[in-house]
């Protein structure tokens, strides 16, 4: 199967550049539709010209040659009409595909802090049904330009030369139905604004209940929330159709308005008809060709309208198309001698007015295993985020002497491997959870972590599906693939927040003990409220609620730290409880 492949292209924000983008398509788009509209006269002279033949008499042979000939024209014009539209509905579809990777691409390579800002439920909307709507006002403007018009030009000029005072005088009701579609594009674009807000806010609602939908049930909010939901839906649907009904229902309005120049042309054409200005032939060409323009000067009136929902939805996807060219390329970094220095690190996320952390300092190299543990809300967490550099940070930390802000995002994501306290699985097989797409032996990295035994007792082992987020397995079992993801590729750097709350402990010190048998080229960073193993661990971080700090190995921290020696003795009693009963 053939791999879709975007090219880049500049400045995507301008809507031009998507037609320029398209030459060789956007050419036979020309090519057709203008062979197409402008051949589409000779439908109606054609047929002027067979019932001219049939009123005269004519011989059979020349009327059927003249029928023929009329087939023949039509099957031509058809024919030039279907790759008109071929090619108009291939620019469509490759011009959707365009936005939808640049917005992808835009949306995966969003900072974090502004990741944080965006709904779901919008962004789903802006991929999707905005580019759907954007694309297809491109597409009707593609197709209008010819099939309107140009088509429109080519009638009105035939009609000029069968009779100037005629053609003059029936189209002058025609601008008036285009003035009345100009006149309602600012009413149309606020409903269409309204409409698209309110579909981003249900997209997002669906996604919260469709993530939260055990929550709200075990909670009893379900019937609230169905209430609400019913609300926010009949919302949107006021919404909608005050958005769409200007749109439909005046295209009616438009053609009448049109059309009423019909009245002229039957007065004055019958009369030249009667005075023998003109045959009954070109009397039916010239009403046939009228009623067609005025049909597509309706349609041209509602394509003023259809542009103006597309342009809203161009105006929400606008700032997310852009063209992103990732370097996915390391420069001077040694995967090996790994070494961090941490100096005078505060950190406050950007929708925040206060520091979390002020003022950390510590080292480490390969081979080591930080931990970091501390009160509640003391800022554990906090830490292991601030040294992915995703997020902007004051003081310095240094990989082998390099600041982390200078890495790429690329070079960032290859070096440090992230555990987040939830472990955040996709709706996949075990396999694709580890590797992430990538084909690796995940072996030894599963007996690491001690799910031998749990994977012994699936029937299709590393290929059984874990379900949403991870729903079909048990927590621990959720925490141990998570794990076994992040030391998949031994990284420089790996930080573990909290990987054990779902395990046992003696797991946990099996797999503690894998970590540091096996994965002597990594600096570990392991944040946990469990401090039963760091008797095992190389040098401790221990926050406090007031952003203070104490380091220290783990003997230097009983003796000095009476926080850290009440938490650690409690849980080794606890333990030890748990052990005998």
């Amino acid at each position: 199967m053939a791999k879709l492949k975007i090219e880049s292209m500049e400045q995507p924000n301008r809507i031009i550049n998507y037609w320029k983008k398209e030459k060789f398509v956007v050419a036979c788009i020309v090519i057709f539709g203008l062979a197409y509209n402008i051949a589409t006269v000779l439908g109606p002279i054609y047929q002027g010209k067979l019932i001219d033949s049939i009123v005269r008499g004519d011989s059979l042979s020349s009327e059927v040659i003249l029928a023929f000939t009329f087939i023949a024209l039509i099957g031509a014009i058809q024919l030039m009409r279907y790759f008109k539209r071929f090619y108009i509905r291939r620019f469509a579809n490759s011009t959707s595909a365009t936005m939808r990777l640049m917005i992808y691409n835009h949306i995966m390579h969003e900072t974090t802090p502004e990741l944080d800002n965006e709904s779901t439920g919008n962004l789903m909307t802006r991929a999707i049904s905005d580019v759907d709507l954007c694309v297809e006002g491109m597409r009707k403007f593609s197709t209008e330009i010819f099939d309107t018009g140009v088509v429109m030009t080519s009638y009105l000029i035939t009609m000029l030369v069968y009779d100037t005072k005629i053609t003059i005088l029936a189209s002058l009701f025609i601008p008036v139905a285009m003035v009345l579609a100009e006149k309602l594009k600012n009413i149309i674009y606020k409903y269409s604004a309204a409409f698209r807000t309110q579909s981003s806010h249900i997209a997002n609602t669906t996604y919260d209940a469709i993530e939260n939908a055990m929550f709200y049930r075990a909670n009893g909010v379900e019937t609230q929330n169905r209430a609400k939901y019913n609300d926010d839906l009949e919302d949107l649907q006021n919404k909608a159709i005050r958005a769409n009904i200007l749109e439909t229902s005046m295209e009616p309005i438009y053609n009448v308005i049109a059309m009423l120049g019909i009245i002229m042309v039957i007065y004055l054409g019958g009369t030249k008809v009667i005075n023998g200005g003109w045959t009954i032939g070109n009397f039916s060409t010239y009403i046939i060709m009228f009623a067609a323009m005025a049909s597509r000067a309706s349609k041209a009136a509602r394509l003023f309208n259809s542009v103006q929902k597309s342009q809203v939805s161009w105006q929400r996807i606008k700032p997310y198309l852009t063209d992103y060219q990732r370097k996915d390329t390391m420069v001077n970094i040694d995967l090996n001698n790994t070494r961090l220095s941490v100096k005078n690190l505060s950190f406050c996320y950007p929708t925040g007015k206060e520091n979390i952390i002020e003022n950390i300092s510590f080292t480490g190299k390969q081979g080591e295993i930080i931990g970091v543990t501390g009160s509640i809300a003391s800022g554990k967490s906090t830490l292991g985020l601030s040294l992915l550099g995703l997020y902007p940070y004051l003081g310095s930390i240094k990989i082998d002497d390099k600041e982390l802000r200078d890495f790429t995002e690329y070079e960032r994501s290859q070096m440090i491997s992230y555990l987040s306290h939830k472990p955040q699985l996709l709706s996949d097989t075990i396999y694709n959870n580890i590797t992430m797409g990538n084909e690796q032996d995940i072996t030894t990295v599963l007996r690491d972590v001690c799910f031998e035994t749990d994977l012994a007792a699936m029937p299709d082992g590393i290929n059984t599906m874990v379900g949403n987020s991870g729903i079909r397995l048990s927590g621990g079992q959720q925490a141990r693939i998570a794990l076994a993801r992040t030391l998949l590729n031994k990284s420089k750097i790996i930080i573990l927040d909290d990987p054990f709350a779902a395990v046992d402990m003696k797991t946990e010190e099996q797999i503690i003990e894998n970590v540091k048998n096996n994965y002597k080229n990594s600096l570990i960073i392991l944040i946990s409220h469990r401090l039963t193993i760091f008797s095992r661990i190389s040098q401790i971080i221990l926050l406090y609620n007031d952003k203070t700090a104490v380091y220290g190995t783990h003997n230097e921290l009983m003796n000095s730290a009476e926080l850290y020696a009440e938490i650690f003795n409690l849980q080794c009693t606890a333990g030890d409880n748990n052990d005998g009963q």
